[in-house]
C-alpha cells in the first residue's frame, strides 16, 4: 500500500479497520497538523494498519467493552508533524507536547520500528472513569485494573480527565508513570508492587460507574 496523496487514497485508508469498533480515520486527526497544515499520514501506511490493529485489538477494544466509550484524544503522527512539535516544544512554544522522533518511533509515530519491533500509542479519555473518580490519585484505579487485565507496554497519566497514552508494543515493558498527582513511576518491573494481582487497588470501579451512569 502506497503513502495517500490524494483525497480519494486518503478516504479509502482512513476507511481500513482495524477492530470491531475502530477504523483509521479515528486515529489522524492531529491538533498540529490542523493548525500548521501538515498532511499526517503515515509514510508506510502497512505498518501503520499492523500496529494500530494491535492497539486496537489487544488494549483498546477490550477497555471499551468493559467501561464503555473512550474517547481518543491523539494518536497517530507522521515523523513530519512529530518533528516539528518537538521543535516547537524545545523552543519553548505553548500547546506542543511532542518527544523526539526517534523517542517515538513505535510509540505515537506508528509507522516507524523502534529496535526492528512495531508499536503504537493512543492518548485516550474514559469518560464514565473520569465521571465516578475525580479525588486527587483515583487514577491509580484505572491505572491497576489495566495493569492487571490488558497487554500493555507502558501508561502515562495526565490531570485532565486522567486521560493518558496507552502503548502496545511487540517487546511490552510494563510500566507506569505518571505526570498527575502522585507524580513518578507507579510501577515497572523489578519494584515491589510489579507482580501478582492488585483486586485491592481496583475492586468496586465497575459498581460505581455503574452507579454515576444510573443517575445520568
Amino acid at each position: 500500500m502506497k503513502k495517500p496523496v490524494s483525497v480519494a487514497s486518503l478516504s479509502d485508508f482512513g476507511r481500513v479497520r482495524l477492530s470491531k469498533s475502530f477504523f483509521m480515520r479515528d486515529f489522524l486527526f492531529s491538533d498540529i497538523a490542523s493548525i500548521h497544515g501538515f498532511a499526517n499520514v503515515p509514510d508506510d501506511p502497512e505498518l501503520a494498519i499492523a500496529a494500530g490493529s494491535r492497539l486496537c485489538q489487544d488494549l483498546l477494544e477490550p477497555l471499551q467493552d468493559h467501561f464503555g466509550r473512550i474517547a481518543i484524544r491523539s494518536a497517530f503522527r507522521s515523523a513530519e508533524v512529530n518533528g516539528f512539535g518537538a521543535e516547537m516544544q524545545a523552543a519553548g512554544k505553548a500547546g506542543y507536547s511532542c518527544a523526539s522522533n526517534e523517542s517515538n518511533y513505535a510509540s505515537h509515530i506508528w509507522d516507524r520500528r523502534r529496535d526492528g519491533l512495531m508499536g503504537a500509542t493512543a492518548c485516550i479519555v474514559v469518560p464514565s472513569f473520569w465521571d465516578a473518580f475525580q479525588e486527587e490519585g483515583d487514577w491509580q484505579k484505572l491505572a491497576w485494573w489495566i495493569h492487571d487485565h490488558l497487554p500493555y507496554s507502558s501508561l502515562y497519566f495526565f490531570p485532565k480527565y486522567w486521560a493518558f497514552n496507552i502503548s502496545w508494543f511487540e517487546q511490552p515493558a510494563r510500566t507506569i508513570h505518571s505526570y498527575t498527582s502522585p507524580k513518578g513511576c507507579l510501577t515497572r518491573p523489578g519494584m515491589e508492587n510489579h507482580g501478582g494481582k492488585h483486586e485491592h487497588e481496583w475492586a468496586g470501579i465497575e459498581k460505581a460507574m455503574c452507579a454515576v451512569t444510573t443517575r445520568g
